[in-house]
């Protein structure tokens, strides 16, 4: 394909490749696969990218490798420093026309940045961060950001649409500073939840008819959906893990100071995920917040049966 505007994609004539084959990106690929996309995949640790090699991708060597048989390609990895390296290799080898859609939450500077360079080499670049955790993934019902020419975002709907809701928010970086307010939405509700689930706990409540009885009302929430069961049962593998929400936050947190903006709930919260972080658990889903509230009060609810 010569270039993405100049026609369809479609699985019959769309190479994609995908770098990042985690808790996230696996569930992500196995979407592209199902429908009939050809697909490269590339991941540091070989042995994650297995599951998708057995349905049916060919596993690359190298970024540069995988972006030099690929049209567009998908990157979803840890830290913005990983996005430098990893954008730069794809750059390096992606053709003319081709696409580069980092779905991974970085900083809005670093997704100009990126966006300015894939032009200079008359290619792509979308930012399109996610939001919706290991199930979102699983289902295809995640929420995506995206960032970057509102015409190459509406060529790639199809593909998008395999694993969620696509939502133009504007130039470079707008996909990333929508995932940024997301987290920071995230972040306080998630200290709430945490906090009524004690509350109760501590006055005698039984948490789980607790949550039960909330979920209908002013205070239902996603994050009660996704993570009150969890909780309680006090299941703790990661959906989205505390090293990566602290991730994000200090990128929130970077940016308010330099907007001048102070938003105290946002501080608080990545202070509470520091301290797990601090205990050896940042390797947690970000419910394990529960920890950290424990901790302070000196209880521990009881996993439910």
């Amino acid at each position: 394909m010569s270039s993405i505007k100049a026609g369809s994609i479609n699985p019959s004539t769309t190479r994609l490749g995908w770098i990042g084959t985690g808790v996230m990106g696996l569930s992500m690929c196995s979407h592209l696969l199902k429908a009939g996309y050809t697909l490269t995949v590339f991941n540091r640790t070989i042995s994650k990218a297995q599951p998708l090699a057995d349905l049916g991708a060919t596993l690359a060597t190298s970024p540069q490798s995988l972006a030099a048989q690929s049209d567009v390609v998908f990157t979803i990895v840890g830290y913005p420093s990983d996005v430098r390296s990893v954008s730069s290799a794809v750059l390096s080898s992606l053709r003319p026309g081709g696409v580069l859609v980092d779905m991974t939450t970085s900083d809005p500077s670093l997704a100009a940045q990126i966006a300015s360079e894939a032009t200079s080499k008359s290619c792509f670049a979308i930012d399109a961060p996610v939001s919706g955790g290991d199930r979102g993934a699983k289902n295809g019902t995640l929420a995506i950001f995206a960032g970057g020419d509102q015409s190459v975002v509406d060529k790639l709907n199809p593909v998008f649409s395999l694993m969620g809701k696509v939502n133009y928010m504007g130039g470079p970086g707008k996909g990333q500073y929508a995932k940024l307010a997301n987290q920071i939405t995230i972040a306080s509700s998630m200290v709430g939840l945490v906090e009524g689930i004690v509350y109760a706990h501590k006055s005698g409540l039984d948490a789980g008819l607790f949550l039960n009885a909330i979920s209908t009302g002013a205070a239902g929430s996603k994050s009660l959906d996704l993570y009150g069961e969890r909780i309680l049962k006090r299941d703790f593998a990661a959906g989205f893990y505390v090293n990566h929400f602290v991730k994000d936050l200090g990128i929130c947190l970077s940016e308010c100071q330099q907007m001048g903006l102070a938003l105290p709930g946002l501080a608080l919260a990545q202070q509470l995920y520091l301290s797990l972080k601090a205990h050896g658990e940042g390797h947690l889903g970000t419910q394990a917040l529960i920890l950290a509230l424990e901790r302070l009060n000196n209880v521990k609810l009881q996993p439910a049966e």
